[in-house]
């Protein structure tokens, strides 16, 4: 097997999914028995991650999404990306959507599969400071 550019696969997956705000790109770039585990849940099937993309979109107003670097390995079939969020509450984490500023950081580790589809996402995200941070506290 040859050294595929999965980078690119990857950013295209940030561009039309989460810069556009657009759940429904999922269909043509994830595998339809794709799977994300984030913070260690793991939610299985396209449609079932359609659902939690559009969740996610929905909590945090004014969403906007940056890459800050992504690199793979030799053969292509892992790709990392590290990223940053930020928006306003609307309801992240279950807490009031009182609107306040949310600035959060994390790093996707995917499995790109030879036909360039997205076949399982590991992500790890500043999910707890940001909670701190809504609630009042200190992260």
């Amino acid at each position: 097997m040859g050294k595929r550019n999965s980078v690119e696969k990857v950013e295209n997956f940030w561009r039309q999914v989460w810069q556009s705000r657009n759940p429904d790109a999922v269909d043509d770039l994830v595998a339809e028995d794709f799977a994300i585990t984030s913070g260690g849940t793991v939610i299985r099937s396209r449609a079932e991650f359609k659902k939690w993309v559009a969740a996610f979109l929905a909590s945090i107003n004014d969403f906007k999404f940056e890459v800050i670097e992504t690199f793979q390995n030799e053969t292509g079939d892992r790709v990392v990306s590290r990223w940053r969020v930020t928006g306003k509450n609307n309801g992240f984490m279950g807490s009031e959507p009182c609107q306040s500023p949310i600035d959060m950081t994390g790093t996707a580790v995917f499995h790109v599969c030879e036909d360039g589809l997205l076949q399982h996402n590991w992500v790890e995200r500043s999910a707890l400071e940001v909670h701190r941070s809504l609630k009042g506290g200190r992260a």
